[in-house]
């Protein structure tokens, strides 16, 4: 059985539901002087308006679906960042 015929038999009838979605995560926002943002280099450290534990949001293109704490993947030497969702909003409905 194809992977079309099998998604159809487990009740999966809308193909869109296996294409990938990217989203967005904010972790929050910088608000420079223009005469501030024309000094930056590399090395410049620009404050956001958020804390380390404050919650990020996640959005799919402007709409916020949820929000979430970052963390690390437990286990991950690189110590790549993940989100774990606190809220989420029904998408049932649409996005």
């Amino acid at each position: 059985m194809d992977d079309f015929a099998q998604d159809m038999d487990n009740g999966n009838s809308n193909p869109f539901t296996q294409v990938p979605i990217e989203i967005t995560i904010s972790v929050g926002k910088a608000r420079p002087m223009v005469r501030d943002l024309l000094k930056l280099k590399a090395d410049s450290v620009l404050p956001l308006d958020k804390k380390v534990e404050d919650p990020v949001e996640l959005y799919i293109g402007d709409k916020l679906i949820a929000r979430g704490e970052l963390e690390e993947v437990e286990g991950d030497p690189g110590g790549q960042l993940a989100v774990r969702l606190t809220e989420v909003a029904d998408l049932k409905s649409g996005l």
